[in-house]
């Protein structure tokens, strides 16, 4: 499988390498421009069917994932996916909930929870992870091994 282009708008460089798309689904992906294999999509809501695979996350806007061992079995997933395919995350906006995402594959990925945030913001969006609840879920989040944050 081909891997993203790391200089193409969105893509995140993780620290080993794996190459990450965060996205915001309400802006339309352009003609030509490369699909996932794999998404992970961060939505209140249900999303609308695609062309590749992908897996939802109920997480509402401005909020934390519903069921949160399920969106820490998921985040895995998608980082051990990037090793090989072109994963994307994406939520309506593609800053908070996706930089929230994010900053957690960069926590799995060897990042200090601490400066997870920080990595995501320099690399990817510099106002990524909009709110505090969500900083504190990325700090807390290599403690979680399936429990709540």
């Amino acid at each position: 499988m081909e891997k993203w282009d790391e200089n193409a708008s969105g893509v995140l460089r993780l620290p080993s390498g794996r190459l990450v798309r965060g996205r915001g689904l309400r802006y339309p992906l352009a003609p030509g421009v490369p699909t996932p294999s794999y998404a992970l999509y961060l939505l209140g809501h249900q999303p609308p069917p695609v062309d590749w695979e992908f897996d939802w996350i109920r997480w509402p806007d401005f909020r934390l994932p519903a069921d949160r061992p399920a969106a820490r079995a998921a985040l895995s997933e998608a980082w051990e996916r990037a090793a090989g395919e072109r994963v994307e995350v994406a939520c309506g906006g593609g800053r908070g909930r996706t930089g929230t995402a994010l900053a957690c594959l960069a926590v799995l990925d060897g990042v200090p929870a601490d400066e997870a945030v920080g990595y995501v913001r320099a690399h990817y969006d510099r106002r990524a992870v909009e709110t505090p609840w969500q900083r504190r879920y990325v700090r807390r989040f290599s403690g979680m091994a399936g429990a709540e944050a």
